[in-house]
C-alpha cells in the first residue's frame, strides 16, 4: 500500500485512534508530572489528583454510584480475569470456594480462560447457548442457577457481531438467587447509554484502547460490598489490584471517558445512519448473510458472511486498497478457522469461514462508508474467483 494513500479505518472494536484531547491530558504526565500517586509529596499528590480525577470520570460515564466503585486495570482482560478468579478465589463461610458458575458460549477469549483455570481449580462452570442471533437463552440462564451457584458472567455486547444481551433481564434473575452478576462491557462502553446502577451490576469490565483512550489501561466497576481476591497483590486500588497506577494511561481513560459521556446522545444515532447504509449496500450482493440480533446491536457493529470466499482474503485485499476491516476478534483475525461465537449462533462452516467485521468509530464519515461499498464488490468478485480456482486444483 503506497505511503501516500488514504487509510480508511473501519475496524474499531479491535482498537481505536488516540483522540487529540485525550493525548493533551496526557502530556503532563508523560512529561513533568511524574510522581507517583502513593507518594505523600506535592509531586506526587498531584499525580494522586489526576488519577481520582478519572476514576470520577469513567465513574460517570457508566453511571457507578461512588467513584471508588472504579478499579484501574491494565486493560479489559485483566478486568474480567479480576472479577472472575477475583470471586472463585473467596472463601465460602469458611468452607472452600463456592464451585458453581455460569457464562455463555460466545464470551470473548479472556472470559473463556478465566473460566478453564477456574475449572482447573476444581470449579464447575455452566455455558448457556445463544440463538442464531447470538442472544443467550434466559430460560437457560435461570434453569442453571443452584444454590451454590457464586457468578453469572455475560457480556452486555458481542465483540463480532455486536449483539446486545438482555442485561437488566439476567440481572434479576441473579438478583432473585443472590448471585454475583459480572458482564464484560469492553464493546458498550461509550457506545450505548446504560447505568450500572440503574441495571444493579455488581461488576463490569472495560477497556481504554476500544474507546479511543491509550491501550494498556482499563478498569473495573466492583460495586460495594463485593468483595474479590486480588490477583496483583498490593496496597493500591483500595488493596483490589497492587501495582503502582499507570497514570497518564488513567488520565487518557478518564478524559476519553468525559468526551464519550459528552458526546453520546449524538454518535450511536451518526453510526446507526452509517450502519443501515452499509447493510443496504452489502445485502445487495450475491450470497452476503447478515450476522447478529437485528435491532438490539450496537450501531457501530456490521457483520457479514459471503459465501464462495475466505474472511481473511478479503481482508488482505481491501488493505491493499487502503481500507482496514477484520475477519473476526483481532487477538485471532490471522486464522482461517471459523469463530466460536458464528459456531454457537450456528452458522455453517462455509459460510462462517468468509465473515468479516466493519465497525465504525470516531472519525469514520458517510463518505468513507460509500467508497468501501464502492470498492468491496471489486475485491469480492476478485478474491471468490481465486477461491473458486483453488477449490478446482485441490
Amino acid at each position: 500500500m503506497p505511503s501516500e494513500q488514504k487509510i480508511i479505518y473501519l475496524d474499531h472494536n479491535a482498537t481505536t485512534p488516540l483522540r487529540p484531547e485525550v493525548l493533551e491530558a496526557m502530556l503532563p504526565y508523560l512529561r513533568d508530572q511524574f510522581g507517583n500517586p502513593n507518594s505523600t509529596y506535592r509531586l506526587g499528590q498531584q499525580s494522586r489528583k489526576a488519577v481520582e480525577k478519572a476514576r470520577s470520570q469513567v465513574a460517570a460515564l457508566i453511571g457507578a454510584e461512588f467513584p471508588d466503585e472504579v478499579v484501574f486495570t491494565s486493560c479489559g482482560s485483566e478486568a474480567d480475569a479480576l472479577a472472575i478468579q477475583g470471586v472463585s478465589r473467596l472463601s465460602n463461610n469458611g468452607a472452600g470456594p463456592q464451585k458453581h458458575f455460569i457464562t455463555s458460549q460466545i464470551e470473548h477469549d479472556a472470559v473463556l480462560e478465566s473460566f478453564r483455570i477456574v475449572r482447573a481449580q476444581g470449579g464447575e462452570v455452566s455455558v448457556v447457548r445463544v440463538d442464531r442471533h447470538g442472544s443467550v437463552d434466559l430460560e437457560e440462564i435461570r434453569y442453571h442457577l443452584r444454590k451454590d451457584t457464586r457468578l453469572v458472567s455475560i457480556m452486555f455486547a458481542n465483540n463480532e457481531v455486536g449483539t446486545i444481551q438482555p442485561i437488566q433481564e439476567i440481572t434479576h434473575l441473579c438478583r432473585e438467587k443472590g448471585v454475583l452478576f459480572h458482564t464484560d462491557a469492553v464493546q458498550a462502553v461509550g457506545k450505548i447509554p446504560f447505568s450500572v446502577k440503574e441495571l444493579g451490576l455488581d461488576m463490569l469490565s472495560l477497556s481504554g484502547h476500544k474507546l479511543n483512550a491509550p491501550k494498556g489501561v482499563g478498569a473495573l466497576y466492583v460495586r460495594r460490598r463485593v468483595n474479590l481476591v486480588p490477583l496483583v497483590t498490593g496496597h493500591q486500588e483500595r488493596e483490589r489490584r497492587g501495582g503502582t497506577e499507570n497514570v497518564a494511561g488513567i488520565v487518557g481513560l478518564g478524559e476519553a471517558c468525559a468526551v464519550a459521556q459528552k458526546e453520546l446522545p449524538i454518535h450511536p444515532r451518526e453510526f446507526l445512519w452509517m450502519r443501515q447504509r452499509l447493510e443496504q449496500g452489502l445485502l445487495r450482493l450475491p450470497k452476503a448473510q447478515l450476522n447478529g440480533h437485528p435491532t438490539s446491536r450496537l450501531p457501530n457493529t456490521v457483520h457479514f458472511s459471503f459465501d464462495g470466499v475466505e474472511g481473511h482474503a478479503l481482508v488482505v485485499g481491501l488493505d491493499l486498497e487502503g481500507i482496514c476491516i477484520s475477519s473476526g476478534p483481532a487477538c485471532s483475525s490471522g486464522s482461517v478457522e471459523p469463530s466460536h461465537v458464528l459456531k454457537a449462533m450456528g452458522v455453517p462452516a462455509s459460510v462462517a469461514v468468509g465473515s468479516v467485521r466493519i465497525s465504525l468509530g470516531w472519525g469514520n464519515t458517510l463518505s468513507e462508508v460509500e467508497e468501501f461499498l464502492k470498492i468491496f464488490p471489486k475485491v469480492l468478485n476478485k478474491q471468490r474467483e481465486v477461491f473458486k480456482n483453488f477449490e478446482l486444483r485441490t
